[in-house]
Formats: C-alpha cells, structure tokens, sequence
C-alpha cells in the first residue's frame, strides 16, 4: 500500500530543478520526486555484459581515427601524479 510523504524545508535549488524536470517530463511534481527517488533508491541491475555492449555500441558510434587509446590514456592521466 502507498504511503503519503511530506518533505519540508526543500532548498529553492532543489525545488526549482525538480519544478523543471517535471515540466520536462510532463509529469506532477510528486510523480517526478517519485521517479528521482525510484532512481537512486532503487537502481536498475545491469549485467556486465550489458553494460560492455552498450559501452562498445557508444565507442562504435564515435568518429573513426579522432580518438586513439594512447590519446586517451594520456589525457585520463593528465594533472595525475
């Protein structure tokens, strides 16, 4: 059975992104902190395998010769010690 929840001294900020993304979503305000909460509360398992195949769709996807590995190797070290 759903329970009703009351959420109180919302920082303007917060209240001003969720306003937003409601309107976005042309959802209600509570269905939206709804769905926010659903999101990191109760996240999605993906499978590995899952995961890695969207990763190489994404790399696939991407401009051929403008990003080597070495380059990006470089770059992921950059300003590391």
């Amino acid at each position: 059975m759903p329970t009703t929840l009351t959420l109180k001294n919302i920082p303007d900020a917060v209240y001003d992104r969720l306003k937003v993304s409601a309107a976005a979503h042309r959802r209600s305000m509570n269905s939206e902190a709804i769905v926010c909460l659903e999101a990191v509360l109760l996240p999605a398992k993906v499978a590995p395998s899952e995961r890695l195949a969207r990763a190489r769709e994404l790399r696939a996807a991407l401009p051929k010769g403008k990003f080597q590995a070495h380059d990006i190797d470089a770059l992921k070290r950059e300003g590391r010690p």
